[in-house]
């Protein structure tokens, strides 16, 4: 009983699940909200129809939190982009939605993931860090800022096999 008030209380279990062209609207406010050059409504439309990209979206109760994107080539994918709402973040709903999204791309015969991170996002380093990525190397002045800021990303990977 105390459980399910307790989650009753918080909105909701969470729960990551395919996402569908009728997130794209939610997906792309969270993109937006997330990152420098968000993606429109469209791209994401595009990415959810495409067979080689997975595209997942973490539910809180009724409503959609966060999101993560995977391009799949052979058996490697790289990871476009994975997002939470700002009031969610901090309770370990990034991990959830990381390593169960992993689990999928499993799942579909990738052994070696990619992904690129802004070399000095603390919070999106731990994440990866503690999910087994590892730094394989750097691209210098690679995200372009609005204020013209130029910031290094680090590319990263993890063996699933």
């Amino acid at each position: 009983m105390m459980r399910w008030l307790l989650e009753w209380w918080r909105g909701g279990t969470a729960a990551v699940e395919p996402a569908s062209v009728r997130d794209a609207a939610r997906l792309a406010q969270l993109h937006g909200a997330s990152f420098a050059r968000g993606w429109g409504e469209g791209e994401f439309e595009s990415m959810v129809g495409e067979r080689n990209t997975l595209v997942h979206r973490l539910r809180q109760g009724r409503r959609t939190v966060g999101f993560a994107v995977s391009r799949i080539g052979a058996d490697e994918a790289e990871i476009l982009s994975i997002a939470v709402d700002e009031a969610y973040r901090g309770r370990g709903f990034s991990r959830t939605l990381l390593m169960t999204h992993l689990g999928h791309l499993a799942g579909r015969g990738v052994r070696t993931i990619f992904l690129e991170v802004e070399e000095n996002n603390q919070p999106a380093r731990r994440l990866y860090d503690g999910a087994g990525f590892v730094v394989v190397g750097r691209r210098e002045r690679y995200y372009k800022q609005p204020n013209g800021e130029q910031l290094n990303a680090l590319l990263m990977r993890r063996d699933l096999s």
